[in-house]
Protein backbone atom coordinates (compact mmCIF):
# COMPACT_ATOMS: atom_id res chain seq x y z
CA UNK A 1 0.00 0.00 0.00
CA UNK A 2 1.22 3.55 -0.83
CA UNK A 3 1.88 5.76 1.84
CA UNK A 4 0.71 8.73 -0.11
CA UNK A 5 -2.08 6.92 -1.06
CA UNK A 6 -5.29 9.23 -0.50
CA UNK A 7 -7.35 9.26 2.45
CA UNK A 8 -10.59 6.79 2.86
CA UNK A 9 -13.72 9.01 2.11
CA UNK A 10 -14.60 10.57 4.98
CA UNK A 11 -17.21 9.07 7.07
CA UNK A 12 -20.28 10.61 8.79
CA UNK A 13 -20.24 10.62 12.42
CA UNK A 14 -22.01 7.58 14.29
CA UNK A 15 -24.87 8.04 15.83
CA UNK A 16 -24.95 7.09 19.78
CA UNK A 17 -27.12 3.71 18.36
CA UNK A 18 -24.28 3.23 16.11
CA UNK A 19 -21.68 3.19 18.43
CA UNK A 20 -23.51 1.27 21.29
CA UNK A 21 -24.13 -1.31 18.66
CA UNK A 22 -20.48 -1.82 18.00
CA UNK A 23 -19.65 -0.94 21.75
CA UNK A 24 -22.13 -4.59 22.37
CA UNK A 25 -20.45 -6.28 19.51
CA UNK A 26 -17.20 -6.23 21.72
CA UNK A 27 -18.87 -6.88 25.14
CA UNK A 28 -18.48 -11.10 23.82
CA UNK A 29 -15.32 -11.22 23.29
CA UNK A 30 -14.47 -9.24 26.26
CA UNK A 31 -16.39 -11.20 28.38
CA UNK A 32 -14.76 -14.87 27.02
CA UNK A 33 -11.15 -13.42 27.36
CA UNK A 34 -11.92 -12.43 31.23
CA UNK A 35 -13.44 -15.62 32.23
CA UNK A 36 -10.72 -18.03 30.36
CA UNK A 37 -8.39 -16.24 32.46
CA UNK A 38 -10.05 -17.34 36.05
CA UNK A 39 -12.32 -20.40 35.18
CA UNK A 40 -10.11 -23.22 35.41
CA UNK A 41 -9.28 -21.93 39.43
CA UNK A 42 -12.36 -24.15 40.36
CA UNK A 43 -11.86 -27.17 38.59
CA UNK A 44 -8.12 -27.71 39.30
CA UNK A 45 -8.47 -30.49 41.66
CA UNK A 46 -10.66 -32.51 39.63
CA UNK A 47 -9.11 -32.19 35.91
CA UNK A 48 -5.59 -33.43 38.30
CA UNK A 49 -7.73 -36.44 39.44
CA UNK A 50 -8.73 -37.21 36.05
CA UNK A 51 -5.51 -37.02 34.22
CA UNK A 52 -3.43 -38.57 37.41
CA UNK A 53 -0.99 -35.29 37.09
CA UNK A 54 -1.26 -33.22 39.95
CA UNK A 55 2.34 -31.85 40.50
CA UNK A 56 1.97 -29.68 36.82
CA UNK A 57 -1.81 -28.07 37.45
CA UNK A 58 -0.39 -24.52 37.59
CA UNK A 59 1.28 -24.71 34.98
CA UNK A 60 -2.77 -24.36 33.27
CA UNK A 61 -2.75 -20.65 34.39
CA UNK A 62 0.79 -20.06 34.14
CA UNK A 63 0.76 -20.76 30.94
CA UNK A 64 -2.20 -18.66 29.94
CA UNK A 65 -1.26 -15.77 31.98
CA UNK A 66 2.17 -16.18 30.30
CA UNK A 67 0.58 -16.34 26.19
CA UNK A 68 -2.06 -13.73 27.03
CA UNK A 69 0.40 -11.34 28.60
CA UNK A 70 3.41 -11.81 25.79
CA UNK A 71 0.48 -11.47 23.19
CA UNK A 72 -1.00 -8.06 24.27
CA UNK A 73 0.97 -5.40 22.28
CA UNK A 74 1.52 -7.53 19.13
CA UNK A 75 -2.39 -7.47 19.33
CA UNK A 76 -2.19 -3.47 19.51
CA UNK A 77 0.18 -2.90 17.02
CA UNK A 78 -1.85 -5.72 14.65
CA UNK A 79 -4.69 -3.63 14.88
CA UNK A 80 -2.61 -0.57 14.13
CA UNK A 81 -1.55 -2.13 10.97
CA UNK A 82 -4.55 -4.42 9.65
CA UNK A 83 -7.26 -2.80 11.46
CA UNK A 84 -9.52 -3.52 14.80
CA UNK A 85 -11.64 -6.30 12.74
CA UNK A 86 -8.78 -8.19 11.35
CA UNK A 87 -6.76 -7.99 14.79
CA UNK A 88 -10.30 -9.00 16.63
CA UNK A 89 -10.95 -12.03 14.07
CA UNK A 90 -7.54 -13.45 14.27
CA UNK A 91 -7.41 -13.52 18.51
CA UNK A 92 -11.26 -15.48 18.20
CA UNK A 93 -9.37 -17.65 15.85
CA UNK A 94 -6.55 -18.11 18.13
CA UNK A 95 -9.30 -18.72 21.20
CA UNK A 96 -11.46 -21.76 19.10
CA UNK A 97 -8.09 -23.13 18.22
CA UNK A 98 -6.85 -23.31 22.00
CA UNK A 99 -10.54 -24.48 23.07
CA UNK A 100 -10.64 -27.27 20.94
CA UNK A 101 -7.22 -28.72 21.62
CA UNK A 102 -7.88 -28.32 25.35
CA UNK A 103 -11.21 -30.24 25.20
CA UNK A 104 -9.75 -33.01 23.70
CA UNK A 105 -6.26 -33.17 25.10
CA UNK A 106 -5.44 -36.57 26.06
CA UNK A 107 -2.65 -35.79 28.35
CA UNK A 108 -1.18 -32.74 30.99
CA UNK A 109 1.47 -32.20 27.75
CA UNK A 110 -1.26 -30.98 25.37
CA UNK A 111 -3.46 -29.51 27.69
CA UNK A 112 -1.08 -26.89 28.26
CA UNK A 113 -0.03 -26.34 24.72
CA UNK A 114 -3.97 -25.50 24.29
CA UNK A 115 -3.78 -23.04 27.00
CA UNK A 116 -1.20 -21.58 25.50
CA UNK A 117 -2.91 -21.36 22.22
CA UNK A 118 -5.62 -20.16 24.50
CA UNK A 119 -4.14 -17.28 26.16
CA UNK A 120 -2.68 -15.91 23.02
CA UNK A 121 -6.36 -15.88 21.44
CA UNK A 122 -7.21 -14.60 24.81
CA UNK A 123 -4.48 -11.73 25.24
CA UNK A 124 -6.26 -9.63 22.05
CA UNK A 125 -10.06 -10.75 23.75
CA UNK A 126 -9.14 -8.32 26.56
CA UNK A 127 -7.47 -5.74 24.92
CA UNK A 128 -9.19 -4.61 21.59
CA UNK A 129 -12.31 -3.73 23.58
CA UNK A 130 -10.71 -0.71 24.88
CA UNK A 131 -9.16 0.30 21.49
CA UNK A 132 -12.36 -0.02 19.52
CA UNK A 133 -13.57 1.90 22.10
CA UNK A 134 -11.11 4.77 21.94
CA UNK A 135 -12.19 4.51 17.71
CA UNK A 136 -15.86 5.19 18.68
CA UNK A 137 -16.38 7.74 21.60
CA UNK A 138 -14.08 10.48 22.22
CA UNK A 139 -12.28 11.13 25.50
CA UNK A 140 -14.83 13.17 26.64
CA UNK A 141 -17.66 10.77 25.80
CA UNK A 142 -15.86 7.63 26.61
CA UNK A 143 -16.81 6.93 30.48
CA UNK A 144 -20.69 6.67 28.85
CA UNK A 145 -19.76 3.74 27.35
CA UNK A 146 -16.92 2.31 29.90
CA UNK A 147 -19.27 0.98 31.90
CA UNK A 148 -20.55 -1.89 29.94
CA UNK A 149 -17.25 -3.01 29.46
CA UNK A 150 -16.23 -2.35 33.46
CA UNK A 151 -19.74 -4.61 34.24
CA UNK A 152 -18.71 -7.84 31.90
CA UNK A 153 -15.04 -7.81 32.36
CA UNK A 154 -15.11 -7.49 36.27
CA UNK A 155 -18.28 -10.08 36.32
CA UNK A 156 -16.91 -12.61 34.06
CA UNK A 157 -13.64 -12.62 35.73
CA UNK A 158 -15.05 -12.92 39.63
CA UNK A 159 -17.80 -15.58 38.40
CA UNK A 160 -15.33 -17.87 36.64
CA UNK A 161 -13.53 -20.23 39.90
CA UNK A 162 -17.21 -20.58 40.86
CA UNK A 163 -18.38 -21.77 37.08
CA UNK A 164 -15.50 -24.04 36.79
CA UNK A 165 -16.22 -25.61 39.94
CA UNK A 166 -19.74 -26.35 39.01
CA UNK A 167 -18.78 -27.30 35.59
CA UNK A 168 -16.16 -29.81 36.72
CA UNK A 169 -18.77 -30.81 39.29
CA UNK A 170 -21.86 -31.42 37.99
CA UNK A 171 -21.04 -31.77 34.02
CA UNK A 172 -17.13 -33.16 33.15
CA UNK A 173 -14.37 -30.41 33.00
CA UNK A 174 -14.40 -30.27 29.64
CA UNK A 175 -17.37 -28.49 28.87
CA UNK A 176 -15.24 -25.34 30.04
CA UNK A 177 -13.52 -25.47 26.76
CA UNK A 178 -16.44 -27.22 24.76
CA UNK A 179 -18.94 -24.27 25.48
CA UNK A 180 -15.98 -21.64 24.04
CA UNK A 181 -16.86 -22.79 20.36
CA UNK A 182 -20.31 -21.67 20.27
CA UNK A 183 -19.73 -18.15 22.31
CA UNK A 184 -16.68 -17.23 20.05
CA UNK A 185 -18.01 -18.50 17.26
CA UNK A 186 -21.18 -16.39 17.94
CA UNK A 187 -18.46 -13.45 19.05
CA UNK A 188 -16.89 -13.85 15.61
CA UNK A 189 -19.84 -13.27 13.68
CA UNK A 190 -21.15 -10.11 15.97
CA UNK A 191 -17.72 -8.94 14.85
CA UNK A 192 -18.32 -9.09 11.14
CA UNK A 193 -22.18 -7.12 11.91
CA UNK A 194 -20.86 -5.21 14.85
CA UNK A 195 -17.62 -3.45 13.27
CA UNK A 196 -18.93 -2.43 9.61
CA UNK A 197 -19.67 0.67 10.20
CA UNK A 198 -16.41 1.16 12.70
CA UNK A 199 -13.81 4.12 12.03
CA UNK A 200 -10.75 3.10 10.28
CA UNK A 201 -7.74 4.39 11.68
CA UNK A 202 -4.98 1.67 10.03
CA UNK A 203 -1.50 2.87 7.92
CA UNK A 204 0.66 1.16 6.11
CA UNK A 205 3.27 -0.01 8.64
CA UNK A 206 5.97 -2.64 8.63
CA UNK A 207 5.24 -5.15 11.57
CA UNK A 208 8.37 -5.95 13.58
CA UNK A 209 9.08 -9.60 13.71
CA UNK A 210 12.17 -9.51 15.21
CA UNK A 211 10.66 -7.25 17.97
CA UNK A 212 7.97 -8.67 18.33
CA UNK A 213 10.13 -12.04 18.75
CA UNK A 214 11.99 -10.87 21.52
CA UNK A 215 9.32 -9.47 23.86
CA UNK A 216 7.30 -12.63 23.83
CA UNK A 217 10.85 -14.55 24.30
CA UNK A 218 11.74 -11.61 27.15
CA UNK A 219 8.52 -11.82 28.84
CA UNK A 220 7.80 -15.35 28.64
CA UNK A 221 11.47 -16.16 30.16
CA UNK A 222 11.14 -13.20 33.09
CA UNK A 223 7.24 -14.05 34.08
CA UNK A 224 8.48 -18.07 34.17
CA UNK A 225 10.97 -17.33 36.78
CA UNK A 226 8.72 -15.22 38.74
CA UNK A 227 6.09 -17.72 38.80
CA UNK A 228 7.93 -20.59 39.42
CA UNK A 229 11.02 -18.81 41.51
CA UNK A 230 10.56 -19.98 45.26
CA UNK A 231 7.89 -22.22 44.43
CA UNK A 232 9.16 -25.35 42.43
CA UNK A 233 12.73 -24.10 42.25
CA UNK A 234 14.98 -22.27 44.43
CA UNK A 235 15.58 -18.68 43.92
CA UNK A 236 19.06 -19.60 43.18
CA UNK A 237 18.86 -22.63 41.42
CA UNK A 238 19.78 -22.83 37.59
CA UNK A 239 16.11 -23.03 36.08
CA UNK A 240 15.25 -19.94 37.81
CA UNK A 241 18.83 -17.87 37.45
CA UNK A 242 18.81 -19.11 33.67
CA UNK A 243 15.51 -18.10 32.99
CA UNK A 244 16.41 -14.35 34.48
CA UNK A 245 20.05 -14.15 32.63
CA UNK A 246 17.93 -15.61 29.44
CA UNK A 247 14.98 -12.57 30.12
CA UNK A 248 17.80 -10.09 30.84
CA UNK A 249 19.88 -10.46 27.31
CA UNK A 250 16.89 -10.58 25.43
CA UNK A 251 15.27 -7.43 27.60
CA UNK A 252 18.84 -5.76 26.44
CA UNK A 253 18.25 -7.36 22.42
CA UNK A 254 14.67 -5.67 22.71
CA UNK A 255 15.71 -2.37 24.06
CA UNK A 256 18.45 -1.98 20.95
CA UNK A 257 16.15 -3.36 18.43
CA UNK A 258 13.74 -0.18 19.52
CA UNK A 259 16.39 2.40 19.29
CA UNK A 260 17.36 0.81 16.08
CA UNK A 261 14.38 -0.49 14.01
CA UNK A 262 12.82 2.18 11.45
CA UNK A 263 9.64 1.03 12.35
CA UNK A 264 9.71 -0.17 16.24
CA UNK A 265 7.07 -2.84 17.81
CA UNK A 266 6.45 -0.14 20.59
CA UNK A 267 7.40 3.73 19.17
CA UNK A 268 9.91 5.46 20.85
CA UNK A 269 7.65 8.48 20.64
CA UNK A 270 5.06 6.35 22.96
CA UNK A 271 7.91 5.50 25.75
CA UNK A 272 9.64 8.88 25.83
CA UNK A 273 6.14 10.57 26.00
CA UNK A 274 6.10 11.52 29.66
CA UNK A 275 2.71 11.84 30.18
CA UNK A 276 2.08 8.66 28.24
CA UNK A 277 4.85 6.97 30.53
CA UNK A 278 2.85 8.73 33.56
CA UNK A 279 -0.52 6.83 32.83
CA UNK A 280 0.81 3.38 32.03
CA UNK A 281 2.74 3.76 35.20
CA UNK A 282 -0.32 4.63 37.37
CA UNK A 283 -2.53 1.84 35.66
CA UNK A 284 -0.10 -0.90 36.48
CA UNK A 285 0.44 0.15 39.51
CA UNK A 286 -3.63 0.24 40.72
CA UNK A 287 -4.27 -2.61 38.71
CA UNK A 288 -1.39 -4.58 39.92
CA UNK A 289 -2.88 -4.41 43.96
CA UNK A 290 -6.35 -5.44 42.90
CA UNK A 291 -5.33 -8.12 40.67
CA UNK A 292 -2.87 -9.57 43.96
CA UNK A 293 -5.85 -8.91 46.15
CA UNK A 294 -8.15 -10.79 44.25
CA UNK A 295 -6.16 -13.90 44.01
CA UNK A 296 -5.10 -13.99 47.38
CA UNK A 297 -8.06 -12.80 49.94
CA UNK A 298 -10.28 -16.17 49.38
CA UNK A 299 -7.27 -17.44 51.29
CA UNK A 300 -7.14 -15.11 53.63
CA UNK A 301 -11.07 -15.82 54.37
CA UNK A 302 -10.55 -19.54 54.34
CA UNK A 303 -6.79 -19.44 56.52
CA UNK A 304 -7.72 -16.44 59.11
CA UNK A 305 -11.52 -15.58 59.34
CA UNK A 306 -12.36 -19.94 58.84
CA UNK A 307 -14.72 -19.37 56.15
CA UNK A 308 -15.63 -22.39 53.32
CA UNK A 309 -15.03 -21.90 50.21
CA UNK A 310 -18.30 -20.92 48.86
CA UNK A 311 -18.58 -18.08 51.83
CA UNK A 312 -15.20 -16.48 50.99
CA UNK A 313 -16.25 -16.60 46.82
CA UNK A 314 -19.50 -15.00 47.68
CA UNK A 315 -17.46 -12.59 50.10
CA UNK A 316 -15.72 -11.34 47.30
CA UNK A 317 -18.43 -10.47 45.19
CA UNK A 318 -18.87 -6.78 46.66
CA UNK A 319 -15.53 -6.39 45.45
CA UNK A 320 -17.02 -7.10 41.39
CA UNK A 321 -19.84 -4.89 42.89
CA UNK A 322 -18.51 -1.96 44.22
CA UNK A 323 -15.86 -1.74 41.01
CA UNK A 324 -18.66 -1.47 38.61
CA UNK A 325 -20.24 0.65 40.84
CA UNK A 326 -17.01 3.10 40.90
CA UNK A 327 -16.37 2.89 37.03
CA UNK A 328 -19.75 3.05 35.92
CA UNK A 329 -20.65 6.22 38.15
CA UNK A 330 -17.55 7.85 37.44
CA UNK A 331 -17.66 7.19 33.76
CA UNK A 332 -20.68 9.46 33.93
CA UNK A 333 -19.92 12.41 35.59
CA UNK A 334 -15.96 12.70 33.32
CA UNK A 335 -17.89 14.33 30.85
CA UNK A 336 -19.51 16.80 32.92
CA UNK A 337 -16.49 17.86 34.74
CA UNK A 338 -13.75 19.97 33.55
CA UNK A 339 -11.75 18.91 37.10
CA UNK A 340 -12.37 15.33 35.79
CA UNK A 341 -9.46 13.96 38.20
CA UNK A 342 -11.37 15.32 41.12
CA UNK A 343 -13.35 12.01 41.68
CA UNK A 344 -10.44 9.50 41.28
CA UNK A 345 -8.10 11.07 43.46
CA UNK A 346 -10.99 10.87 46.22
CA UNK A 347 -11.60 7.59 45.67
CA UNK A 348 -8.35 6.27 45.15
CA UNK A 349 -7.31 8.12 48.48
CA UNK A 350 -10.05 6.47 50.37
CA UNK A 351 -9.20 2.93 48.50
CA UNK A 352 -5.59 3.26 49.58
CA UNK A 353 -7.09 3.72 53.23
CA UNK A 354 -9.58 0.58 53.26
CA UNK A 355 -6.95 -1.63 52.60
CA UNK A 356 -4.02 -0.05 54.89
CA UNK A 357 -7.35 -0.71 57.50
CA UNK A 358 -7.27 -4.11 56.26
CA UNK A 359 -3.54 -4.57 57.27
CA UNK A 360 -4.31 -2.77 60.63
CA UNK A 361 -7.20 -5.46 61.22
CA UNK A 362 -5.86 -8.58 59.40
CA UNK A 363 -6.12 -10.87 62.67
CA UNK A 364 -8.97 -9.06 64.56
CA UNK A 365 -11.40 -7.72 61.49
CA UNK A 366 -15.28 -9.56 61.24
CA UNK A 367 -16.78 -10.71 58.05
CA UNK A 368 -19.24 -7.71 57.81
CA UNK A 369 -16.34 -5.71 58.42
CA UNK A 370 -14.58 -7.13 55.79
CA UNK A 371 -17.26 -6.97 53.22
CA UNK A 372 -17.65 -3.33 54.45
CA UNK A 373 -13.85 -2.69 53.63
CA UNK A 374 -14.01 -4.45 50.33
CA UNK A 375 -16.78 -2.90 48.81
CA UNK A 376 -15.51 0.86 49.56
CA UNK A 377 -12.27 -0.84 48.26
CA UNK A 378 -14.06 -1.16 45.28
CA UNK A 379 -15.95 1.65 44.73
CA UNK A 380 -12.63 4.00 45.48
CA UNK A 381 -10.54 2.61 42.59
CA UNK A 382 -13.45 1.82 40.22
CA UNK A 383 -12.69 5.22 38.61
CA UNK A 384 -9.06 4.90 37.81
CA UNK A 385 -9.33 2.52 35.24
CA UNK A 386 -11.79 4.14 32.96
CA UNK A 387 -9.38 7.59 33.57
CA UNK A 388 -6.56 5.83 32.55
CA UNK A 389 -8.41 5.35 29.21
CA UNK A 390 -9.74 8.20 28.75
CA UNK A 391 -6.29 10.14 29.50
CA UNK A 392 -4.21 7.65 26.88
CA UNK A 393 -6.61 8.23 24.05
CA UNK A 394 -6.32 12.26 24.75
CA UNK A 395 -2.19 11.89 24.49
CA UNK A 396 -2.17 9.78 21.70
CA UNK A 397 -2.81 9.89 17.61
CA UNK A 398 -5.61 7.91 16.88
CA UNK A 399 -3.87 5.65 14.46
CA UNK A 400 -0.89 4.94 17.41
CA UNK A 401 -4.00 4.17 19.92
CA UNK A 402 -4.20 0.53 19.52
CA UNK A 403 0.06 0.32 20.31
CA UNK A 404 -0.31 3.05 23.27
CA UNK A 405 -3.14 0.69 24.66
CA UNK A 406 -1.32 -2.20 24.17
CA UNK A 407 1.66 -1.27 25.63
CA UNK A 408 -0.31 -0.19 28.44
CA UNK A 409 -2.05 -3.64 28.73
CA UNK A 410 1.06 -5.69 28.66
CA UNK A 411 2.76 -3.48 31.65
CA UNK A 412 -0.16 -4.15 33.69
CA UNK A 413 -0.06 -7.72 33.22
CA UNK A 414 3.34 -7.85 33.86
CA UNK A 415 3.27 -5.60 37.41
CA UNK A 416 0.40 -7.88 38.12
CA UNK A 417 2.46 -11.39 37.48
CA UNK A 418 5.43 -9.70 39.78
CA UNK A 419 3.60 -8.71 42.50
CA UNK A 420 1.17 -12.07 42.89
CA UNK A 421 4.94 -13.19 43.21
CA UNK A 422 5.86 -11.22 45.24
CA UNK A 423 2.54 -11.80 47.75
CA UNK A 424 2.93 -15.24 47.61
CA UNK A 425 6.89 -14.85 48.67
CA UNK A 426 5.60 -12.99 51.87
CA UNK A 427 2.92 -15.87 52.50
CA UNK A 428 5.21 -18.39 52.20
CA UNK A 429 8.11 -16.51 54.54
CA UNK A 430 5.26 -15.77 57.03
CA UNK A 431 4.06 -19.66 57.80
CA UNK A 432 0.67 -19.45 55.92
CA UNK A 433 -0.37 -21.79 53.40
CA UNK A 434 -1.03 -21.18 49.68
CA UNK A 435 -3.58 -23.05 47.67
CA UNK A 436 -1.78 -25.89 46.25
CA UNK A 437 0.99 -26.08 48.82
CA UNK A 438 0.62 -29.63 51.25
CA UNK A 439 1.51 -29.37 54.96
CA UNK A 440 0.09 -28.57 58.40
CA UNK A 441 -2.12 -25.70 58.68
CA UNK A 442 -0.81 -22.79 59.74
CA UNK A 443 -2.11 -21.07 63.30
CA UNK A 444 -4.78 -18.51 62.51
CA UNK A 445 -2.40 -15.70 64.07
CA UNK A 446 0.75 -16.61 62.26
CA UNK A 447 -1.30 -16.30 59.00
CA UNK A 448 -3.13 -13.59 59.72
CA UNK A 449 0.55 -11.74 60.28
CA UNK A 450 1.42 -12.87 56.44
CA UNK A 451 -1.35 -11.79 55.19
CA UNK A 452 -1.20 -8.19 57.14
CA UNK A 453 2.08 -7.85 55.14
CA UNK A 454 0.54 -8.44 52.06
CA UNK A 455 -2.12 -6.10 52.91
CA UNK A 456 0.72 -3.68 52.86
CA UNK A 457 2.27 -4.35 50.11
CA UNK A 458 -0.89 -3.65 48.43
CA UNK A 459 -0.84 -0.29 49.88
CA UNK A 460 2.26 0.51 49.11
CA UNK A 461 1.61 -0.40 45.35
CA UNK A 462 -1.71 1.81 45.71
CA UNK A 463 -0.34 4.92 47.46
CA UNK A 464 2.19 5.16 44.41
CA UNK A 465 -0.40 4.66 42.17
CA UNK A 466 -2.13 7.77 43.62
CA UNK A 467 1.07 9.76 43.39
CA UNK A 468 0.97 8.79 39.89
CA UNK A 469 -2.80 10.00 39.70
CA UNK A 470 -1.82 13.74 41.33
CA UNK A 471 0.87 13.87 38.67
CA UNK A 472 -1.24 13.14 35.59
CA UNK A 473 -1.87 15.92 33.37
CA UNK A 474 -5.56 16.91 33.46
CA UNK A 475 -5.74 18.30 29.92
CA UNK A 476 -9.01 19.05 28.07
CA UNK A 477 -11.27 16.47 26.88
CA UNK A 478 -11.18 15.99 22.95
CA UNK A 479 -14.92 15.81 22.10
CA UNK A 480 -14.30 14.85 18.36
CA UNK A 481 -13.59 11.46 17.20
CA UNK A 482 -11.16 11.25 13.90
CA UNK A 483 -13.02 9.41 10.88
CA UNK A 484 -9.62 8.98 9.05
CA UNK A 485 -6.13 8.40 10.03
CA UNK A 486 -4.13 12.00 10.14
Amino acid sequence: MDATAAPAPARTALTHKETRLIVFGMLMPTFLGSLDATVLAGALPTIGREIGEVHNLPWLITAYLVASTAAVPLYGKFADIHGRPFALRLSLIAYLAGSVICALAPNMMVLILGRIVHGLGGGGLTSLGMIVLGDVAAPKERGRYYAYFSVVYTTAGACGPALGGFIADHLHWTVIFWINIPLGLTALALSFVALRRLPRHERPHRLDIVGAVLVVLASVSFMLAINQGGVRFAWTSPPILTALASSAILGVLFVWRLRTAAEPLIPIAILGNREVATIIGTNALGWGAVIGLNIFLPTYLQSVLAMSPTDAGLSLMVLMVGLNIGAGTSGQLFARMTRYKTVPIIGLAIAVGAVAILAWRADTITPVQFMLLVAVFGLGFGPLPPLCTMAMQNSVAIHQFGTAIGTMNFVRNLFATILVAVFGAIIVSGGAAVPGTSGPAPAASEAALAFSRVFLAATASLALAFVGLVLMAEKPLQTNVPQNGP
